[in-house]
């Protein structure tokens, strides 16, 4: 009985559709943090966003209270955002992870192309093998725009990481088994230079850093 009540639950695991934890690092972010968050709604009430941690690294303005109100968790942690974000991992409830910076807003089709990714990584068993990036959006027009976007696709062609920008999806298991986000500056980079270019997806949608 017990055996068979297992079993059928793991079947339900497997066929759930995959859901993500939201891990944003914050410092005085308060301004930052509502726009991304508010670019996150509509995957919370799709379903695919169950959670939403803030990493925070000792604000003194009011981001736990923006947190707060928009029902995220409040997590204080170190000043080196690698180690925040690494123990924000450590502690999400969701199998997949999608780390996002403050003041990154993603376009309004993103939900759409992060399940198609997730639907496709997990059919191919490629959970632990696989991550995604948005492409990179920028707020702003004419050849530094150009030239932004030019040279993120390049470092990513040759080994060098993504742009932090671009946020990271990536399932935990995976994460872990890389080691997670180091400590130091760059840590974002560092992580998307481990995975390598060819293990990483870039997505339709894009990521973009609003100008304050």
């Amino acid at each position: 009985m017990n055996a068979a009540r297992n079993g059928n639950t793991a079947l339900q695991q497997e066929c759930s559709p995959p859901v993500i934890t939201v891990i944003i690092p914050t410092l005085d972010d308060e301004r930052r943090l509502l726009p991304t968050l508010a670019s996150l709604v509509s995957g919370a009430a799709d379903g695919l966003v169950i959670e939403a941690i803030v990493a925070d690294g000792g604000s003194r303005d009011d981001t736990e209270t923006v947190a707060d109100v928009a029902g995220c968790r409040f997590v204080a942690g170190e000043a080196d955002a690698g180690r925040r974000l690494a123990a924000a991992a450590a502690g999400a409830k969701a199998p997949w992870l999608l780390f996002l910076p403050p003041g990154v807003v993603l376009d309004e089709g993103w939900i759409r192309d992060v399940r198609a990714f997730l639907d496709q990584v997990t059919r191919r068993g490629e959970t632990d093998r696989r991550a995604a990036v948005f492409s990179l959006g920028t707020d702003d027009y004419g050849m530094g725009a150009t030239l932004r976007q030019a040279r993120a696709r390049l470092a990513l062609w040759l080994g060098l990481g993504t742009d932090p920008d671009q946020g990271l999806l990536i399932s935990a298991g995976h994460y872990r088994a890389l080691g997670g986000h180091a400590a130091g500056a760059g840590t974002a980079s560092r992580l998307t230079r481990r995975l390598g270019a060819t293990r990483i997806v870039t997505l339709r949608s894009r990521a973009t850093s609003i100008r304050f």
